[in-house]
């Protein structure tokens, strides 16, 4: 979405409530400016979100606050195009256009997270929403700068870290409170940086205690979720050397988690399969329809939990002019050392273990015949294991290597980008029964922005893409009791091809903004584990691979009615198929539309919102339907002081009218329904 600073959440809105009110739009047009579009980071090129040639979304400043929640998938979940895998309160990974795990890759200011997330819904991302400066969401011919494999976007989280100036004072922060009724969650946050000279220190921390979540009215399972607590603590220390010319940090980011694992079922843990059935001892006969049947059979105290460590170091650096030719050099290193373990009572079950390092560099070029650009080198090593009872994956060392170009060429109203990356893959399995796999595969796309008349803009992207094969669909094999599932890899699957068209119609400033996307993409050989036979809900999945077509729309328009009120309307829908009559694919969010007011007075603001999800019924084999229902938020910030301290109070109803909702994109949807009725207040103060 194209995002300007005076207008919180450009979105879409009626001709008919213009007409409601007596001004015209271009008297309010005229008294409320359009200034510069965000910078996103994410996008290589630096560009504006009003120059990108597909959609992006880009959260900062009240917007961030407001949309904030303590997994990165429900913070992004309200976004026109974005859901969440909700796997309790613990665990949730963004889904971008219905495509998620190592599709849609997760940044820390351009460096990758190296956690579990993309193995399993039920492993908690490695990135902390409430210390978040940004959060871009991107697609298209920049995001080749971070993998072909990302087909369904990028995920970049923009934090302080390591400070890339010195405050002007010498000091500089923030501290946040808050806390919910819904899991009486109770959180602090602060951020603090200071420095002279040429060295600039940060330090900041979050700590996080959540108890088990209610839900909305009359879920048979009870008022509460078992097992769906979350405590988190955060803390980072980073320094920086700041020059003229750019800055040179480092950091170092410990995070404890423990989060409950809902939707346990310890009655199929002798399941077997049997060629294309399963096989569940004493148990006869089979149930194919009744999806999770007894996902919530468990009291609190028998639902197993994760303790989670991760140990990161990053390096970043910038350095404008380096060398004769070039504009700027951009470096970006981590280290992690993440591990959790999965707790049945007082025993270890299983244990995860991701040893990973990443490190790239940029160099933006001077342009060359009209064109600019960036030139950049990636590579990155995971050592990965599971031990224990259900460790389903062989211990795997995956290294990857890329060299990728993005192009871009202005004539006129016109704005061209070209986007070359090539990767290569070499997995090393540690089995006596397994083979190592090594591939490559060459990523390219085109796109173009034409600015046609004032305010307005058409982008496109054309791209073709390849996504690798991780180890885990290569080699699974086991029992995966946290998804009711038993996982057979395969060793024969090949590299994805995906093809790709984006339509994007924008209007970015003025009393009416909006953004349209339409896209289809055609997937060669899409590789999803496909479900070959179920027992009461439990599932035998092997990953296979099928070709398959991706077909949605996003959108939202939003009118400025006076100098205080705003109106919107957004939606989105996706239709995910198999082809040649194979059916539909698996677990694809349903259709939403919704309405959104949104208001200024002084130092008030608020948003008032209602949307629509409608019910899931275009659903794989052995996936039951997910009823539709009806969602109302409200919002309300308060800018003042506390002496001269400028401080924002702010509180949040969200689901007011308890609704009882399931996600259709959860592998746990019967035993783990979304939040219900939930407020939230919290203070913020900047120094």
């Amino acid at each position: 979405m194209t995002v300007t600073k005076h207008l919180h959440r450009p979105t879409p809105l009626t001709l008919a409530l213009t007409l409601a009110f007596a001004a015209p739009a271009s008297v309010w047009a005229q008294q409320a400016p359009a200034l510069p579009a965000v910078t996103v980071s994410a996008s290589a090129l630096a560009l504006g979100s009003d120059e990108m040639s597909t959609p992006v979304t880009v959260l900062e400043g009240e917007e961030l606050v407001r949309a904030r929640e303590a997994t990165l998938g429900e913070t992004l979940a309200g976004q026109p195009g974005i859901t969440s895998s909700h796997f309790g309160a613990g665990a949730s990974r963004p889904i971008i256009r219905g495509m998620d795990g190592p599709r849609v890759k997760i940044l820390s200011d351009g460096a990758e997270v190296q956690d579990a997330s993309t193995i399993s819904p039920d492993h908690a991302v490695a990135a902390e929403p409430m210390l978040s400066e940004q959060i871009e969401v991107l697609r298209g011919p920049s995001a080749l700068a971070y993998g072909g494999g990302a087909v369904g976007g990028v995920v970049n989280v923009i934090d302080k870290k390591i400070p890339t100036r010195v405050p002007a004072k010498g000091y500089e922060g923030s501290a946040e409170v808050r806390v919910n009724s819904a899991a009486r969650e109770k959180a602090g946050a602060f951020e603090v940086t200071g420095g002279s000279g040429n060295i600039a220190v940060h330090a900041e921390g979050v700590k996080r205690n959540a108890s088990e979540y209610k839900v909305g009215s009359g879920w048979d399972g009870g008022s509460t979720v078992p097992g769906s607590y979350n405590r988190t603590d955060t803390g980072s220390v980073g320094v920086s050397w700041v020059g003229e010319r750019g800055f040179l940090g480092l950091a170092f980011t410990s995070q404890h988690a423990e989060y409950g694992l809902p939707g346990h079922n310890h009655e199929f843990e002798s399941c077997h399969p049997h060629g294309t059935h399963l096989h569940c001892g004493g148990h006869e006969g089979h149930n194919h329809g009744d999806e999770e049947e007894h996902d919530h059979d468990h009291e609190s105290g028998d639902v197993p939990y994760v303790k989670l460590k991760s140990q990161r170091w990053d390096v970043r650096g910038e350095l404008r002019d380096p060398v004769p030719g070039f504009a700027k050099l951009r470096l970006r290193a981590s280290f992690t050392d993440y591990q959790h373990d999965e707790i049945e009572g007082t025993e270890v079950a299983t244990t995860f273990k991701n040893k990973a390092h990443d490190a790239r560099l940029e160099m933006e070029h001077h342009p060359v015949f009209g064109w600019r650009g960036v030139v950049g080198l990636q590579t990155s090593k995971r050592d990965f294991s599971a031990l224990g009872e259900e460790a389903y994956v062989a211990p795997t060392v995956t290294k990857k290597h890329a060299a990728f170009l993005i192009e871009e060429y202005k004539l006129d109203q016109w704005r061209f980008e070209a986007g070359l990356r090539h990767e290569w893959q070499d997995i090393a399995v540690d089995s006596a029964t397994l083979q190592d796999r090594s591939a490559k595969g060459t990523s390219v796309s085109l796109g173009a922005v034409w600015k046609f008349a004032p305010q307005y803009s058409l982008g496109s992207t054309l791209s073709r893409t390849h996504r690798l094969p991780s180890a885990e669909e290569l080699y699974a094999h086991g029992v995966h009791m946290a998804t009711a599932t038993y996982e057979l890899g395969n060793q024969d699957l090949n590299k994805e091809t995906s093809n790709n068209i984006d339509l994007t119609l924008r209007k970015y400033a003025g009393a009416t903004t909006f953004s349209a996307s339409a896209y289809r993409n055609k997937i060669d050989n899409y590789i999803f584990g496909s479900t070959l036979d179920s027992h009461e809900g439990f599932q035998l999945i092997q990953y296979t691979q099928r070709d398959a077509t991706f077909t949605g729309f996003e959108g939202q328009i939003r009118q400025q009615l006076n100098l205080m009120f705003g109106a919107s309307l957004f939606g989105d829908s996706v239709r995910a198929r198999l082809a040649d009559g194979g059916g539909n694919l698996p677990r694809i969010p349903a259709q939403r539309f919704g309405v959104r007011f949104d208001a200024n007075w002084q130092a008030w603001s608020g948003v008032a919102e209602f949307y629509r999800v409608n019910k899931q019924d275009k659903v794989a084999a052995f996936e039951t339907e997910t009823p539709g229902y009806n969602m109302l938020n409200l919002s309300a910030n308060y800018d003042t002081r506390i002496g001269t301290t400028p401080a924002q109070f702010y509180i949040k109803a969200n689901n007011l009218t308890n609704q009882l909702a399931f996600s259709n994109t959860s592998f746990i949807k019967n035993a783990a329904p979304l939040t219900g009725r939930n407020l939230t207040v919290g203070l913020r103060l900047t120094f």
